[in-house]
């Protein structure tokens, strides 16, 4: 039985965007907190600083770093 192949995670050095805004977004600190979605423009573009369990992806934003599912993200192509 063939499973359908998931689309690939974003790498380290990435640039991407949100796909739509989230309920909040999730600080990428050692203690993480809970930061309003307003934080993040819907067409601002972030750069992948890290990878984490369960397609979790560290994104750093203009204004912060931020933890968000790698199903919420939309790789942009090179500059």
């Amino acid at each position: 039985m063939d499973t359908p192949s998931a689309a690939p995670l974003p790498a380290v050095g990435d640039a991407v965007r949100l796909r739509h805004t989230p309920a909040y977004l999730k600080t990428a600190d050692a203690m993480p907190m809970l930061r309003p979605p307003d934080l993040v423009d819907s067409e601002e573009v972030g750069q992948v600083v890290g990878l984490r369990a369960l397609e979790q992806v560290a994104v750093r934003f203009r204004r912060g770093t931020f933890l968000l599912d790698a199903r919420d993200l939309e790789r942009l192509p090179p500059a």
